[in-house]
């Protein structure tokens, strides 16, 4: 803090007078068409621009700030974009797509013509639909750049973050493989570095903030065009680079160095490149600490325009991603038990694509080409042994790709939206796996006390998959009423009853009514399909495939909530959800649901399962919104959700994911001379846990270097309440063409415990050496011998974090 306060003083006052540049384009949201002659006006100044033949719009001379920006247009409704930075480093490129005021129908949202706050207006339909730009992404408080840490503040997410410091979003109590991501309408399988295969989540972002212009989180009244869905649709829209001049940014946070360049690269081209570096494990080598996280991710986008009516974007995603393990200068059981209970791990993805939008006659038509692709290595040794001879009881490398094709046409004709597209892909799955569960023990008579269980084969495993959708939308009764109906469904050349298009037959249908000019009732119900994880459809023994009659897993969702729009920068929803789950993969061998087994490093699902497993979600959620324009912007919600699965035995019980109460809350302050302040609070109820089953932790501890959990009191027992507070400061200085911002980001300011799962170990030698027991002699291979330990994971740290970013 003191040495921002000293910059501010030492930096020139003139440097304030700086101004910065607003440009992009306004289109018509059915068909994409640009909108000739739009006002786009910065509220409360002179400054303006109308836009020309092509949709696009120039504001020259803005003194640098924050502002709100309108775009006005005969017939069309007013739209409004809140808290734009602009700066003198980059030029702000904003992209308006306006709703015609003729009480226009998006998908399952009823536009009227009243007064809507650009809240509404941003999104496809206010039922069970948040939104972040990118200005709430990047300044968040503890966010640390990072997507999946920034939309917590949204009702109904939670993370595994609140007891294992991850990123995997549980979306109104779904597991984390039931989200689907989408970067410009194409899919992108994985947002986060240290991903656990089969389970989505992982330990840190991968997507650049600097690409984001905005994102859009859907729990429920998915469109028909996204198959895989259960819990959750992000779509993150990219901006395009800088059409101007050469530009970019350079950004310094706690845990990584990131730099963006943009430019044009010709009359229609753009470009957006980005390289982004970890340095944890330099700052955990000083720390003293076992871990030794490394990672690099790279991005691109480019932009063509072919013509007046055809556009192309190539866009890519990749990371590569290193996670080892160091021997401490000093080290402790904590230290000792990360060494031998967590594998190390070596993973690289990426997502590379090529999209093409085409205007036709009262629409657009959209095609995508991608591919995808993740190599997961996991190696572990047994937890007793020292030296270079250690047994392996973890040795897998397994690799996704995926190529895959998507169009889809959009119109819009006489009051009447509608959409209707095909998707197919190319899977293959390769898995060589060495895994120890349970290691066989003998007695000194050498009779068997603990069978061996051990999995050990190979998988080459390639199918299709396919599917189609439609949807159709209108509005009735005096346009207060809003229609949707959307119909999907999904195929594959794998499963047993896979080619069957009934199998997965997918209605949804949604109202919104309009009950006055501030006042929505929105109600939605649809069944949704999932594949199951190919960690599960790939799993063999004796050369046979287990689980190839697997089903689709399936979701009913019904959502009833209502939308109140006091005035333009204000929004209030209340909605209440249920979901039923039915086959859902439940583990043979324990007997339990996956949705149970909660996410960790390495692999979900490499067992065989039975797809008879029954699940339920339900709650409700409360959300404020303030956008900014003034000086200030908040956001408060709550949820409360039960999540419960059953295993073999039909009972339902908590879910690994069952929070019951969620709070967040976020506030932000914009002060005088370029300063700004934001707070940032979670709550979230104690999330469930297991107990160990000792005896059998005891004898398994020595090979394994993990506790064995007593699944007969699954989840039984719950940790204590998560709560954190984050503050953030921001100084910003304009010299010339650049742009700096000088932040200081302080996570948990109130150092409130972190509650975590309690971890099992055995108790070390006084020289730590090796471990201790009970008669001196050296550890036997049951453990009968050992001193068992349990250690409790409740740190609470507070995490200050000096940064930079540098625009120019």
């Amino acid at each position: 803090m003191k040495l921002i306060l000293l910059i501010a003083f030492l930096v020139p006052t003139f440097v304030l007078a700086q101004t910065g540049v607003i440009t992009g384009t306004v289109r018509d949201r059915n068909t994409q068409e640009p909108l000739i002659g739009v006002s786009v006006q910065v509220t409360g100044s002179q400054f303006g621009s109308v836009t020309n033949e092509k949709g696009a719009f120039r504001i020259e001379s803005i003194p640098v700030g924050s502002y709100t920006i309108q775009a006005n247009y005969l017939g069309y409704q007013l739209q409004s974009r809140f808290n734009v930075n602009v700066t003198v480093g980059n030029v702000q490129i904003l992209n308006f797509e306006m709703v015609p005021a003729a009480n226009e129908l998006q998908q399952i949202e009823v536009v009227s013509s009243r007064r809507q706050s650009a809240a509404v207006a941003d999104l496809i339909t206010p039922l069970s639909v948040q939104s972040l730009t990118t200005e709430e992404i990047r300044s968040n408080p503890g966010g640390n750049f990072d997507i999946s840490k920034v939309v917590q503040v949204l009702p109904g997410v939670a993370t595994n973050g609140t007891s294992g410091g991850r990123n995997d979003l549980i979306i109104r109590g779904g597991a984390p493989s039931e989200n689907v991501y989408y970067l410009d309408g194409i899919e992108i399988p994985l947002i986060n570095h240290f991903t656990t295969q089969g389970s989505a989540g992982g330990a840190t972002g991968i997507l650049n903030v600097s690409f984001v212009e905005d994102l859009k989180v859907s729990s429920s009244a998915f469109d028909a065009r996204y198959d895989n869905a259960l819990a959750s649709v992000f779509e993150f829209r990219q901006r395009y680079g800088n059409p101007e001049r050469f530009s970019g940014n350079v950004r310094l946070s706690g845990s990584e160095f990131a730099t963006t360049l943009e430019g044009p690269a010709g009359a229609n081209t753009t470009y957006l490149l980005s390289a982004r570096r970890s340095y944890l494990q330099f700052l955990f080598k000083l720390l003293d600490l076992p871990i030794r996280p490394n990672y690099w991710d790279f991005q691109y986008k480019v932009d063509h325009k072919l013509n007046d009516k055809t556009s192309v974007s190539f866009i890519g995603v990749g990371a590569i991603d290193e996670f080892a393990f160091g021997v401490p200068r000093k080290s402790t059981p904590e230290n000792e038990y990360i060494l031998r209970s967590v594998p190390s791990i070596n993973q690289w993805n990426y997502t590379t694509g090529v999209a093409v939008k085409r205007l036709v006659t009262d629409g657009y038509v959209n095609l995508a080409l991608s591919r995808n692709a993740f190599d997961n290595e996991l190696t572990k040794f047994e937890a007793a042994e020292e030296g270079e001879n250690r047994a392996l009881t973890l040795n897998t490398n397994s690799r996704e790709t995926e190529n895959k094709l998507r169009l889809d046409v959009n119109m819009y004709k006489n009051g009447w939206k509608y959409a209707y597209g095909l998707s197919g892909q190319y899977v293959q799955f390769t898995n060589n796996i060495y895994s120890v569960i349970r290691k066989e023990l003998r007695d000194e008579q050498n009779n068997v006390v603990q069978p061996g269980i051990t999995l050990d084969y190979n998988t080459d495993l390639d199918f299709f998959r396919y599917g189609a959708f439609g949807q159709v939308a209108r509005s009735v009764l005096d346009n207060r009423l809003g229609l949707s109906f959307g119909l999907r469904t999904d195929m594959n050349s794998f499963t047993d009853e896979g080619s069957n298009p009934l199998k997965t037959l997918s209605p949804r249908l949604a109202l919104s009514y309009l009950l006055n000019d501030k006042w929505t009732v929105n109600a939605s119900s649809g069944i949704y399909y999932k594949l199951p994880q190919y960690t599960v459809l790939g799993y063999r023994a004796n050369d046979t495939y287990l689980n190839q009659q697997a089903d689709y897993i399936k979701s009913i969702h019904y959502v009833l909530g209502t939308e109140f729009l006091p005035r333009q920068d204000l929004r209030f929803t209340l909605e209440g959800f249920y979901k039923d789950y039915s086959h859902y993969p439940v583990s043979v061998r324990d007997g339990i649901s996956l949705a149970n087994q909660g996410g960790d490093f390495g692999a979900i699902g490499n067992e065989a399962v039975t797809t008879t497993g029954q699940g339920r979600a339900y709650g409700a959620e409360f959300y404020v919104q303030k956008k900014l324009t003034g000086t200030v912007f908040s956001v408060l919600s709550y949820t409360y959700v039960v999540s419960e699965f059953a295993g073999l035995d039909g009972n339902y019980i908590a879910s690994a994911w069952d929070y019951r109460h969620l709070v967040s809350g976020l506030v932000g302050k914009k002060l005088p001379r370029n300063w700004e302040f934001g707070a940032k609070y979670r709550y979230a109820g104690g999330a469930p846990s297991t107990p160990f089953d000792l005896e059998a932790s005891r004898r398994n501890y020595a090979s394994l270097g993990v506790g064995i959990l007593d699944y007969s009191r699954l989840n039984s027992e719950r940790l204590k309440s998560f709560n954190q507070l984050d503050v953030r400061i921001d100084k910003k200085w304009t010299i010339n063409r650049v742009t700096l911002d000088l932040f200081l980001d302080i996570a948990n300011v109130l150092s409130s415990k972190t509650p975590g799962f309690d971890r099992y170990t055995f108790e070390r030698n006084e020289d730590n050496t090796g471990f201790a027991t009970t008669d001196g002699n050296p550890l036997r291979p049951d453990g009968s011998n050992a001193i068992p330990v349990i250690l409790k994971d409740n740190d609470g740290n507070l995490v200050p974090t000096l940064g930079f970013i540098v625009e120019f």
